[in-house]
């Protein structure tokens, strides 16, 4: 329950002389909310309630933490900025509006009109339904969005801190070795099964534990015995069979002084002893060592199995007669003069998934940490396995739960990015180590699934908990639940996020882009000697309509090929970043341009539908610049119109409604528009396709960048 491991810990009351221990280590205190698998005691209360572990853990939960996602800070930032550009220009366009003689309550409604455009108000609408349609395109990965601004934080995580048991592993013990001989072994010889050695130990596996077959399949009892017991399966024996040959009359229990356990049974007429514990303990039982050199290369074997991170069993036997069962011996006497028969690697595997999803993490520049509470070894060996270390690790790169309370936050920090194992951790270390993390720039992803990962999961940007296996407290601490455990679906939780914050700045740099261009356009008309390009009710139509309806099919816009093969984007970075702004500025300044050059070709000619024609410009101007920048790189050509249906059909019916503010006389009489010819209308559509073309033309050079992710 503290610890979030799979295997039991021995406990005994010998007295601990250090101050610093971390609690699986703690080998004489038992704790509240933990579970007794096998024998008695007696203790004596030394802390209660809120001053047990788990009540340490439930007062760090207790602690208010407020974690706004990088999107939210980027939006703040960006609305002020805005805000305050608008008031400015819409003021300067109010005084110069009033210096040329224009009626004051006119130039007062077409600032106000132009600060409402400026204002890109559908934001808060993309940014939501993008993060509805993201949670909703999750749920069928697996995935249950708790608190809705975790997806987009997901796109920009940086650093995963994971627990090990349960999430990058099964939380399922299996028997993954054998040392028989001197030699290691996957499985067990199927073509060497007939010889006695391997025949012993099968019937080990078989019928010396006390695990438990329950109505519903499930294999019940102490995690290691159930290992043994899905070894023996796997290798196509059958229990009820060994069973009958081999009937149990009696066993040695464990006991952690003892660190092995003995069953006897009947066979052929005698009797068998099965004995599995510590190599250390059963090697100096066995028979065949009388000068200690196969004891000293089996006590190496074991030793090696245990550095590749194994939890090792030595197993051994030993055949007695009748007569002697009749003199009834005391049982320990039993267990002496054994034969050997090898040694049991057991550990808790790696999930199948989990190499390849840390593999897609590393190309898309985000570093996966390992947090557990487990023995060093075990982590360093389960590291490797998925790639988080590096074959030959440096000391460095692991770190132990007491060498962390020896280090300054000052050092930590110094520290924090060359270490990638974290091993016999408690929560409130792992709540140290996000914290460092995000002290240093980092968005942290926190997974785990037990009570001891819960405050870290709080603490973190994106909190990520299993479904299956995690417990209730750790569901209710995070923002996402797995539904599958798979440490795989958190990778594509981050595809989705990364996803969604390219479709808000896609929106951010139309919607700028667009309202940039009508403020430039009345902006710089009366400069130019023209008339008011727009009409307050032309403008705020522009607004509601020409972006409103093109920018909510943006957030529908499909992910780019390259999304996790770049680096995230950094926390403090601006959502102007990467070109954007400069983007907005010269397509705003070429849609004035266009607008104010076919203004003033109309009014010059003396066309009385001069305002109907810049009013065009303008509308098929952003449609054919919401269509080229559905990707900052790639051509519209190579993604195809049809590849977002919601998009082209917004920009239809944009465009037919339009021209209905054109053709349709009760329309012409609230816009205050004229029919346009078709020789016109063809006009505006020639002159509106230079930004089309033109942003075209900037995603080539783009392309040609290839150093440049965005």
């Amino acid at each position: 329950m503290l610890t979030g491991e799979s295997h039991v810990v021995d406990k005994r009351s010998d007295r601990i002389h250090s101050d610093r221990v971390p609690v699986a280590d703690q080998k004489n205190m038992a704790f509240k909310g933990t579970t007794v698998r096998a024998g008695r005691a007696t203790g004596l209360v030394v802390r209660t309630g809120m001053a047990t572990e788990l009540g340490r853990i439930a007062s760090l939960l207790k602690q208010e933490v407020e974690v706004r996602t990088p999107l939210q800070n980027r939006l703040d930032r960006f609305a002020k900025g805005l805000a305050w550009i608008v008031i400015a220009l819409c003021l300067v366009i109010f005084l110069v509006g009033i210096t040329r003689g224009e009626e004051p309550v006119l130039m007062f409604l077409t600032a106000l009109s132009l600060a409402v455009a400026g204002i890109p108000e559908a934001l808060p609408a993309v940014v939501t339904v993008s993060l509805a349609l993201g949670a909703r395109r999750m749920i069928r990965r697996r995935a249950l969005i708790r608190k809705l601004p975790a997806v987009e934080a997901l796109g920009s995580v940086t650093t995963i801190c994971s627990d090990k048991t349960g999430t990058l592993t099964e939380n399922r013990m299996q028997v993954r070795s054998y040392g028989v001989g001197g030699q290691y072994y996957a499985q067990i010889p199927s073509d060497e099964r007939d010889r006695e050695q391997w025949q012993r130990i099968l019937q080990i596996l078989s019928v010396s534990h006390d695990a438990a077959l329950n109505e519903k399949g499930q294999h019940l009892g102490d995690p290691t015995e159930v290992a043994l017991l899905e070894a023996a399966l796997g290798s196509g024996v059958s229990i009820h069979e060994m069973s009958q040959a081999l009937p149990r009359i009696g066993e040695i229990g464990f006991s952690s002084e003892r660190a092995m356990m003995s069953t006897l049974h009947r066979l052929d007429g005698g009797y068998l002893l099965l004995a599995k514990g510590a190599p250390e303990r059963i090697i100096p039982l066995c028979l065949d060592d009388p000068d200690q050199s196969q004891g000293e290369a089996r006590a190496r074997q074991a030793e090696e199995l245990s550095r590749q991170g194994f939890r090792v069993l030595a197993l051994a036997c030993r055949k007695f007669s009748r007569s002697l069962m009749t003199e009834s011996p005391p049982k320990r006497e039993l267990e002496k003069d054994l034969q050997w028969l090898g040694l049991v690697g057991l550990i808790d595997p790696p999930r199948t998934q989990a190499k390849a999803a840390i593999e897609e993490c590393k190309a898309a520049g985000i570093r996966v940490v390992m947090m557990t509470g487990d023995h060093p070894e075990t982590a360093r060996r389960i590291a490797q396995i998925l790639g988080i270390l590096d074959p030959n690790p440096t000391p460095h790169q692991i770190m132990l739960g007491r060498e962390l309370d020896e280090l300054s936050d000052a050092d930590l920090s110094q520290r924090i990015h060359e270490i990638s194992v974290y091993a016999r951790v408690a929560p409130e270390q792992k709540i140290r180590i996000v914290r460092a993390l995000q002290g240093v720039g980092e968005v942290v992803a926190m997974t785990g699934d037990g009570v001891n990962d819960a405050p870290a999961l709080k603490s973190a940007d994106v909190g990520v908990s299993m479904g299956k296996g995690g417990t209730d407290v750790a569901r209710e601490a995070s923002h996402i639940v797995l539904l599958d455990d798979h440490f795989e679906t958190i990778v594509a939780a981050i595809r989705e996020g990364r996803r969604i914050y390219d479709n808000v700045r896609k929106f951010v740099r139309f919607a700028l882009s667009g309202n940039s261009g009508e403020i430039w356009t009345l902006f710089l008309a009366p400069f130019l000697g023209l008339p008011t390009p727009l009409l307050p009710i032309q403008i705020l139509w522009v607004n509601l309509v020409t972006d409103g309806l093109p920018g909510l099919a943006l957030a529908l816009e499909p992910g780019e090929k390259n999304l996790m093969s770049r680096p995230p984007r950094a926390p403090r970075e601006s959502i102007f970043s990467h070109g954007l702004w400069q983007h907005a500025v010269w397509v705003g300044l070429m849609t004035a341009g266009e607008t104010l050059a076919t203004l003033a070709w109309a009014y010059h000619s003396g066309r009385s539908n001069w305002q109907s024609m810049a009013f065009s410009v303008l509308t098929f101007t952003q449609m054919g610049h919401v269509m080229a920048i559905r990707s900052e790189r790639e051509s519209l050509f190579k993604l195809g119109i049809r590849s977002n249906w919601a998009l082209l059909f917004s920009v239809i019916l944009t465009l037919i409604l339009h021209l209905a503010t054109l053709y349709v006389p009760a329309a012409n009489r609230i816009f205050k528009t004229q029919p346009l010819s078709w020789e016109e209308l063809l006009i505006c559509a020639a002159v509106s396709s230079s930004v089309f073309i033109a942003v075209e033309l900037e995603k080539w050079f783009r392309r040609k960048k290839p150093q440049s992710f965005y």
